[in-house]
């Protein structure tokens, strides 16, 4: 594998985006209404024409853009990649009629996409769908209800997964392109650790057509892993961003933070008798803060590799996006958490940034496959390479659900 760099327009790039993130579109994500759709929000995103950027960019650039929007801002980063995943089903898989009905509105910020997967009882295992799609006529009637769905119910269209064929798991599954206003569905929002717009959805009779499929029918499992498969690296990468934000900000608070034994809410372990330096001076403290460093940016080119391996169409996407999301949202996790330790009870405060980011940070090790579940792709993955005696020797049965993906939750 060649080294990875990015190049200096690609670092331009990056800064002008944390700035733009900071700047202009802070400002409308604070002005917004916690766990609702932030319309003003997602119009700014087409504006700037990031949106579009959607669907012409490879994986390396939308990790570039995720993990840059979200240090400087979170709902900005998040309005973004739900645009991504709700329409780049029916960027990838869409009928002529359906991209040109929905794309241009998605990338002039005009209309909101949700991906809607998860069920109350199917979260990481796609084969255990159960909403119906019971055949009538030249159609389907979808019966049943989607949970932790984003941008619901303030969505304009979801990109549905439902059962069309029975006992079938994986197999058969179909997904479909259902407007909002389609009569017999129904949705009501749902409170999370940190608000985000997310809810649930109930179908009750709702009408789908074979002009609303996405791809073809019982191939929807693929419809779900090749956004997936896109998008995983890109989950890394949001995290990134939120790791960075912290690190910069535990650098600076711990370079001038005035530390005195005893007292203050601050990181006692390591004080001599009487300390008055800085926190940076400390050993336990500066060579932690290295440590969280150095994790940050070996997840950093683990993502960077996966999003390229993509964009090369190598074989081994699916083991390199699963790796990728595992080790920088795990890693981000333990930057955030020791960011907080180590400004003591001021990060605790609402309304801090890390306060902000510690919980907004717990959400991503769940959504688009729990850290366990992409433990469960490398596995099966890395036994795949070997000989089938071999393999059935060495590990148990598997299933298309080993790779199934959960949908995104709370981001």
């Amino acid at each position: 594998m060649p080294e990875f760099a990015l190049d200096p327009k690609e670092l331009q790039w990056c800064a002008e985006l944390r700035e733009l993130a900071a700047t202009r579109l802070r400002p409308l994500a604070e002005s917004g209404e916690p766990g609702e759709v932030n319309r003003p929000l997602v119009a700014a995103l087409g504006e700037l024409g990031l949106l579009s950027r959607l669907f012409t960019s490879g994986s390396l650039e939308l990790c570039l853009m995720r993990e840059s929007l979200a240090y400087g801002c979170t709902e900005a980063e998040t309005a973004l990649a739900l645009q991504g995943l709700g329409a780049h089903p029916v960027h990838a898989c869409g009928t002529e009629a359906q991209r040109a009905r929905w794309l241009p509105e998605v990338s002039a910020g005009r209309a909101v996409a949700a991906f809607a997967l998860s069920e109350p009882g199917a979260g990481s295992d796609a084969g255990a769908l159960s909403l119906e799609a019971r055949a009538e006529g030249d159609g389907w009637l979808l019966s049943g209800s989607k949970c932790w769905i984003s941008n619901a119910p303030g969505a304009d269209f979801y990109t549905v997964f439902a059962r069309t064929t029975p006992g079938a798991g994986a197999r058969g599954v179909t997904a479909f392109l259902v407007p909002a206003d389609r009569p017999g569905l129904f949705g009501e929002p749902l409170e999370m650790l940190s608000p985000h717009p997310i809810g649930s959805l109930a179908f009750d009779g709702v009408r789908v057509g074979p002009e609303d499929v996405l791809g073809s029918v019982d191939q929807g499992f693929r419809v779900a892993m090749t956004t997936l498969n896109l998008f995983r690296p890109s989950v890394g990468a949001f995290a990134l961003g939120m790791a960075q934000a912290a690190l910069d900000a535990t650098v600076a608070h711990t370079a001038e933070r005035q530390a005195v034994g005893g007292g203050g809410g601050e990181v006692q372990a390591g004080f001599p008798p009487g300390f008055g330096g800085v926190l940076k001076d400390l050993q336990a403290v500066s060579h932690q803060v290295a440590e969280l460093a150095t994790r940050t940016e070996a997840a950093r080119l683990l993502v960077y590799a996966a999003a390229a391996a993509y964009d090369r169409g190598e074989p081994d996407v699916p083991r390199r996006a699963a790796m990728a999301k595992l080790l920088a949202t795990e890693t981000a996790q333990q930057v955030v958490d020791a960011a907080v330790q180590l400004h003591g009870a001021l990060a605790l405060q609402r309304g801090h940034l890390l306060e902000h980011l510690y919980r907004e940070v717990r959400a991503p090790r769940i959504y688009e496959g729990a850290s366990e579940v992409q433990r469960e792709i490398i596995a099966k993955e890395l036994y795949k390479s070997l000989a089938p005696s071999a393999a059935s020797a060495s590990s148990a049965p598997s299933s298309p659900s080993t790779a199934s993906p959960k949908e995104p939750g709370p981001a």
